[in-house]
């Protein structure tokens, strides 16, 4: 059976703010007319960024959406005239206070059954401190943990963020390598 592309009809805004888009669309669908719910939303960078000592820095922060607070790798949308690794490296430093060297391990769509959000993924080594400036209204702590700490946490389910699963997914073999030095 081959893949059948839908092709957009019509589009009606909902909803238009900062960070996010609502659509209903209207499309066909091998000939059979169906609606679509759609969120657009900015990309976004996200980093593992891992010190001297062997520990990743995460960022602990509250969620109101989910209202938890979550442990998840260092973040931030993509600014217009921005590219994903330029992002990475802004997000890393205001966040952690860190710059280092980046690795681009690939890019995810966070949930592509209704939202085009595209997440690009890094890896932070050889860390040089600076000083984190967070935005206004930002409010997280820095957490370090022990790498082979990190698996366990992820293998426990302590970790629910899916762009640091989808991080830690992709760059597993490479850390588990560095976690056994």
């Amino acid at each position: 059976m081959s893949i059948v592309k839908e092709k957009r009809i019509s589009r009606k805004t909902v909803f238009e703010g900062h960070l996010i888009k609502v659509y209903t669309d209207e499309a066909d669908l091998a000939g059979r007319r169906v609606h679509r719910e759609v969120v657009l939303h900015q990309e976004a960078s996200a980093i593992i960024p891992i010190d001297k000592d062997g520990n990743v820095l995460f960022v602990e922060q509250y969620r109101y959406p989910v209202d938890k607070v979550l442990l998840e790798i260092p973040a931030g949308k993509v600014d217009p005239g921005e590219d994903g690794l330029t992002c990475a490296r802004r997000e890393l430093e205001e966040e952690t206070g860190y710059t280092g060297e980046l690795i681009h391990l690939g890019d995810v769509y966070t949930t592509p059954g209704f939202c085009n959000e595209l997440i690009h993924l890094y890896l932070a080594e050889n860390l040089v401190h600076t000083h984190q400036h967070l935005d206004e209204g930002e409010f997280l702590n820095v957490v370090a943990i022990p790498l082979k700490k990190v698996f366990e946490d992820i293998r426990e389910g302590h970790i629910h963020d899916a762009k640091t699963l989808s991080a830690f997914a992709i760059a597993g073999e490479r850390l588990k390598r560095l976690a056994d030095k």
